[in-house]
């Protein structure tokens, strides 16, 4: 307290030339309606900086929370979209493929590798959310894979960029379909093989899911056509296709469940074996 008081002793003239300068401030600002006017102004224009700075920061702290209910919507929305084309879609022989009902489930890529002959992504779900084996798993943009094994809470997938992965997919224009394949050349291209030399293609041309099979319904994007050539017999064209997705950079994936999966291949794999 002692040492309060000197400091206000030895500073009392600088300390009461504060005061009367603050007194003074204020009867100035009171007094005039310009001042009053520019002091509040430069005061707002002070305090919105530091408030808009602040909700910046605060917005961008929220961007993964905001991320996740995006990808919420985007899930139900897909949901409500491939389920309704399935019900109304003619075009497909195999109508017992889209009597079905498609669950779609949102997850993460945690792990992903994409230079190797066989690459896998990891997913942050498992058994517990229902992912289990030969569901397909798409982005945004387009086909990713499908998954191989799965635990309690998390699922490998097998990339498009895989050796070992064999889809069914087909040119958007026309019901002509062939066999998707990696050459494992490079991670922004896959080959589709045995599509008929009667087929009208050429570079520009969209490749997506034939719904040939019970793990992706029709129409899922996979690329464009980059460049193509007859293969040694000339019978059968063999495509380059350029991924719409960037296999090399995968964050926020679907999975897709057909929930007549099981009734549908049983009563195929009963019809093979007869």
């Amino acid at each position: 307290m002692q040492q309060i008081i000197n400091f206000i002793i030895r500073n009392k003239n600088f300390l009461l030339f504060l005061l009367l300068f603050s007194i003074a401030f204020v009867f100035t600002i009171e007094t005039h309606s310009y001042h009053k006017s520019k002091f509040f102004n430069s005061a707002n224009f002070l305090t919105g900086g530091i408030y808009s700075s602040v909700n910046n920061f605060t917005g961008y702290l929220n961007l993964k929370s905001q991320n996740q209910l995006l990808a919420e919507e985007n899930n139900r929305l897909k949901m409500i979209l491939f389920n309704a084309e399935n019900k109304k879609d003619s075009t497909y022989l195999d109508t017992i493929t889209y009597s079905g009902t498609y669950k779609f489930t949102m997850a993460n890529v945690i792990r992903n590798t994409y230079s190797g002959a066989n690459n896998v992504l990891l997913l942050n779900k498992g058994k517990n959310d229902g992912l289990k084996q030969d569901l397909g798993v798409i982005s945004s943009k387009g086909i990713v894979g499908v998954i191989d094994k799965t635990s309690k809470h998390y699922a490998t997938v097998i990339s498009v960029l895989n050796t070992a992965n064999k889809l069914s997919a087909q040119l958007k224009k026309t019901n002509h379909f062939g066999t998707l394949s990696w050459n494992a050349k490079s991670p922004y291209f896959v080959q589709l093989i045995d599509v008929p030399k009667i087929a009208p293609i050429k570079k520009g041309d969209t490749i997506i899911t034939s719904g040939r099979s019970s793990i992706f319904p029709k129409g899922i994007p996979i690329g464009l056509i980059y460049d193509f050539k007859l293969d040694a017999a000339e019978n059968y064209y063999e495509i380059n296709i350029k991924l719409f997705n960037d296999m090399t950079n995968i964050e926020h994936v679907y999975t897709i469940e057909n929930i007549d999966a099981t009734e549908i291949n049983k009563l195929l794999n009963s019809s093979i074996n007869e």
